[in-house]
């Protein structure tokens, strides 16, 4: 049974760096360093004070940084290819005593898949929003996508059975809205091509 929490555990944290990067490892520091929860030892350095200064000051970047308009688009180019490392790392460090084939097997699947879908699911949004709105509508998604961050990191760590279910719909809605982005491109195409 420890085995499926600690899966699920990974699941919930790398779905949380497809939000935003380093909330996640903010979280989890925080919650390690308060006995919340026993982090691997691999990773036990995050539950230090200075880990949790340094992943506060690089979360609150993050967050500050998808506030200006000019700099969140190239965020967003750096935040698919790093959540996907990200959400791997986060797998492969909270699945431990298992055969090395089924880690890395469910850190690059489960933890980066679910981390690049995430990912690609906000980035469509955001630019949904930029075409609607002009990007006046981006500051609320980047919100949303902050908060998203932070309720399924508190989700894996504390309830993660439920997480797991939040996060399987969240990647079915993500991959319907980057399924309909993709179509609605090519349509776009065809229109212009027939014209």
């Amino acid at each position: 049974m420890e085995w499926v929490v600690s899966v699920l555990l990974g699941f919930g944290l790398s779905a949380a760096t497809g939000f935003r990067i380093f909330v996640p490892f903010f979280v989890a520091g925080i919650a390690g360093y308060n006995h919340w929860l026993t982090l691997p030892e691999g990773i036990a350095w995050i539950g230090t004070l200075s880990a949790i200064i340094l992943f506060g000051t690089a979360t609150l970047i993050e967050i500050l940084g998808y506030y200006i308009p000019w700099f969140d688009h190239l965020l967003d180019v750096i935040a698919t290819p790093a959540s996907t490392i990200a959400g791997t790392l986060v797998m492969s460090s909270f699945v431990t005593d298992v055969d090395p084939l089924l880690k890395w097997t469910l850190a690059i699947i489960a933890g980066g898949g679910t981390a690049t879908l995430i990912s690609g699911g906000t980035a469509a949004l955001r630019i949904a929003s930029t075409t609607v709105t002009g990007g006046a509508g981006n500051p609320l998604v980047a919100t949303g996508e902050i908060g998203g961050s932070a309720v399924i990191s508190l989700l894996a760590i504390f309830i993660p059975v439920i997480t797991a279910i939040v996060v399987s719909i969240l990647l079915i809605i993500s991959i319907r809205f980057i399924v309909r982005k993709i179509k609605s491109r090519r349509l776009a195409k065809t229109s212009i091509k027939n014209v």
